[in-house]
């Protein structure tokens, strides 16, 4: 790859967005970074140098805007990463209507959005390994209680992964996902509040601890790398050994 690959992340203020966001930044990426909380943008731009957007990925119009003016900003477009998504622990009897609607919307709604989003961009792009990665989650494939909502969601993201990677493989776009177990981030705070809390997460990973930021935007740069020419329809799990051990 003889240019500066650009990448849009939306859920970039998010501990595994703006981890993945100073990863990129220090390969010399361009990075767009796309987010609903300008102050944090704000904060990550200073620290990075990242180009930033304000947008609502619960928006189609809004990110769609997004999108373009990254594409225009950059005048390419080689990868984008949806980071965004949330954390529901209930039983379905327990789940709002509101609940439900919030957990579809952010982490597989928005998902949707950002690939019809930006397909035409990566299409435009010449010279270019294109990649799209998508966040899902351990609970898409292995049973965990209190998980019903948030796995039906990233189960779903799944197969808009696969049957993406087959519509855009002609086109030489990459569709795949990073499936993570817990991982300590902001959003996970209150699953980690206390010592006991964090020592039954730990007991339910089989290599014995969570995982850091570090560990899922790495995966999800080795996703990105033009080097990953071949892969394309996985679903990676990077949790600890969590979906393929004790879901087995």
């Amino acid at each position: 790859m003889d240019h500066t690959p650009v990448y849009l992340i939306t859920g970039a203020t998010g501990g595994i967005g703006s981890t993945l966001c100073r990863q990129l930044m220090a390969q010399n990426a361009s990075v767009s970074a796309i987010s609903n909380n300008l102050e944090k943008l704000n904060h990550l731009a200073q620290e990075t140098g990242v180009h930033t957007l304000e947008a609502d990925v619960r928006s189609y119009e809004s990110l769609e805007q997004a999108v373009t003016k990254t594409h225009e900003h950059f005048g390419r477009l080689d990868g984008v990463v949806n980071c965004t998504g949330s954390i529901l622990l209930k039983p379905a009897h327990l789940t709002s209507v509101e609940d439900w609607n919030n957990t579809l919307s952010l982490n597989l709604t928005a998902g949707f959005y950002l690939l019809k989003a930006s397909i035409r961009y990566l299409k435009k792009t010449p010279d270019s390994v294109k990649s799209v990665v998508f966040l899902s989650s351990a609970a898409a494939t292995t049973g965990l209680k209190n998980h019903d909502a948030i796995a039906a969601a990233k189960a779903g993201l799944n197969g808009l992964v696969r049957s993406a990677a087959a519509t855009y493989a002609p086109q030489g776009i990459r569709v795949n996902a990073v499936a993570p177990g817990l991982v300590e981030t902001p959003l996970a705070e209150k699953l980690l509040s206390s010592p006991a809390a964090l020592a039954a997460s730990e007991r339910l990973h089989p290599l014995g601890r969570i995982g850091q930021p570090d560990d899922i935007a790495s995966a999800v740069c080795w996703l990105l790398d033009a080097k990953q020419s071949w892969v394309t329809g996985q679903i990676i799990g990077v949790d600890g050994g969590l979906a393929a051990l004790k879901g087995a």
